[in-house]
């Protein structure tokens, strides 16, 4: 019943897919809002006001990454991305632009409904935030404002990204595998979505420096700062 008032956007220009997508989430308590292409996408998310967008990456009009990107500069807003393509390019664009999620094509409706889940209840448990400072050696999270800075730059960190941050900070130098990872910062478990916490890994570390984030190979990450 929790659900039955959320609102999804789903932007998909394959009928057949947007149907079946819509089904399945209708099914689950949502209501659900189509569009088939990049512009009618942005002003769905402009007078709808979604909870959540379910966005496939090629669209017409413009595609799903300059989307995501207009959507997030007006209002943020959980995003899922879709793709057909594999490539690690488009996977890292799409989490800087503002994307939390990944899904490629094809892929399981139940594994769908479960991630739509999953970024709602980190919506929600993301809108009350403990007014708490993490100063970890020249890095420092406001918890309360959601804002990052090292060495007195303030840093932009998209939601996902920050939230991966804290849950590292909050237990520096300590291997963290991927699997708690994915059940704790995105709130699902399902080895097949390691590849999107490595992803959201590359993005930190582009953003806040190489030498911050160690990896175990074969294992997860590591904050490598002073306690």
């Amino acid at each position: 019943m929790e659900t039955i008032e959320r609102r999804v956007l789903v932007v998909e220009d394959e009928r057949v897919i947007a149907d079946a997508v819509a089904a399945r989430l209708r099914a689950e308590g949502f209501q659900v809002h189509l569009a088939g292409d990049g512009p009618a996408a942005v002003e769905a998310a402009r007078t709808l006001r979604p909870d959540v967008v379910v966005l496939d990456v090629m669209l017409p009009g413009f595609d799903g990454l300059e989307v995501c990107r207009r959507i997030q500069a007006e209002r943020p807003v959980p995003v899922l991305m879709l793709t057909a393509r594999g490539d690690e390019t488009d996977l890292l664009v799409g989490l800087a632009v503002g994307a939390d999620d990944y899904m490629a094509k094809p892929f399981s409706m139940r594994e769908l409904a479960a991630r739509v889940h999953a970024l709602l209840r980190r919506a929600e448990k993301n809108q009350v935030q403990p007014d708490s400072t993490i100063a970890r050696g020249d890095l420092e999270i406001n918890s309360s404002e959601r804002r990052v800075t090292r060495a007195g730059v303030e840093i932009h960190l998209t939601p996902t990204e920050f939230d991966l941050l804290v849950h590292l900070a909050g237990r520096p130098r300590t291997v963290v595998p991927r699997e708690r990872l994915l059940a704790e910062v995105w709130g699902w478990a399902d080895a097949s979505g390691t590849r999107t916490v490595d992803s959201h890994i590359k993005a930190l570390r582009r953003k806040l420096g190489a030498d911050l984030i160690r990896t175990v190979h074969g294992i997860g990450y590591a904050l490598e700062v002073d306690r």
